[in-house]
């Protein structure tokens, strides 16, 4: 972990020299300045190399959706979840793409898959319960939501990689990252609920209605654990448990959008200094995420207008992070190169 040690400062410092002594006036390559100097800081590093990039996409089904609050029926999260494996979802193509490695785990889906080529069997359940009318999974499996995604992120950080991103599939899946968000941030209910998959006015005001429905049974919830077994998702209780687990390896971690930060807001809620080795990678187009983002007091990287889901933001703002490497590597110093420094 980062330590604030006298060799830690001197390194930090050493850091922003490199930075500042680039041939380019101070601050000219903005936010890639502060990823680069992030990246060398989690990494410990003057010279940081991202190793094995990879994206972990969780999927899980969720009762809630059951009542009406996704424009999509539940089965779709079975459905994408064959079209991602097969390669056909918008994440698949960006990790070809950008050459990202990339595992798809059925965290929770309402089907039974058997066998599928691609398709990681860490199922805790076959959906969760209704939130609006009773918690959404038990404690024994919330806990093993946490162990069974450490288990991958370790296999993962045993591959080499040192860097990590995580998407997630499942219909209903805003809902229950709306009422994430408005317990840990104690933001009002109403301005955490957006369109989701794109419900249309009626379905929104019913959406608003049901979570409001489940807000008032449930009570106003404190304990970052009680709230994520109340209305988290399998995938998305996963990827909190993947992300500290990650944390823990001194990984640095890629955070999608509007589901992946409402995890990422658990994981921080219990561990604080995992901040420090968090990229935002994009701001959603789902009303809350900014709001979200500036809970957190981060900048995102890309502003694309998604709400695709799956880990998109991470493969799309990966290349940005190979560049802030890039030029923190391999750019000349005003001395290497010559030049007249101001």
């Amino acid at each position: 972990m980062i330590q604030n040690s006298t060799t830690t400062t001197t390194l930090t410092d050493q850091l922003q020299q490199k930075i500042d002594l680039k041939t380019k006036p101070l601050g000219a390559l903005g936010l890639l300045e502060k990823l680069a100097f992030q990246i060398g800081k989690v990494q410990q590093s003057l010279n940081p190399k991202l190793i094995n990039p990879t994206i972990l996409l969780f999927a899980g089904d969720h009762g809630v959706a059951k009542a009406g609050v996704s424009a999509y029926p539940p089965e779709v999260t079975f459905q994408m979840v064959m079209n991602i494996v097969q390669g056909g979802a918008a994440v698949t193509v960006f990790c070809k793409q950008n050459k990202l490695d990339f595992l798809t785990i059925d965290a929770g889906v309402n089907y039974d898959f058997g066998v599928v080529d691609g398709l990681i069997d860490n199922k805790i359940n076959f959906g969760t319960k209704n939130f609006i009318v009773e918690k959404a999974m038990s404690s024994d499996e919330l806990n093993l939501c946490f162990e069974k995604s450490a288990q991958i992120v370790d296999q993962v950080a045993k591959s080499g990689c040192n860097v990590i991103g995580f998407g997630e599939m499942g219909i209903g899946n805003t809902s229950s990252a709306s009422m994430i968000m408005h317990h840990v941030t104690k933001i009002t209910l109403n301005d955490c609920i957006g369109r989701g998959t794109g419900v249309n006015d009626e379905q929104l005001l019913k959406k608003i209605e049901l979570l409001t429905e489940a807000n008032n049974f449930h009570g106003e919830l404190n304990d970052p654990m009680e709230i994520l077994q109340t209305y988290g998702g399998f995938e998305v209780a996963q990827i909190c448990g993947a992300m500290i687990a990650a944390y823990k390896n001194e990984m640095l971690i890629l955070v999608d959008g509007f589901i992946a930060t409402s995890a990422f807001l658990v994981a921080q809620a219990l561990y604080p200094e995992i901040k420090e080795y968090a990229v935002f990678c994009h701001n959603s187009n789902e009303i809350g995420h900014q709001k979200m983002l500036n809970y957190l007091d981060v900048k995102p990287i890309l502003h694309l207008d998604m709400r695709v889901g799956e880990g998109t933001g991470c493969a799309l703002a990966y290349p940005i992070l190979e560049n802030a490497v890039a030029f923190l590597n391999e750019m000349a110093s005003f001395e290497s190169a010559g030049v007249s420094n101001k």
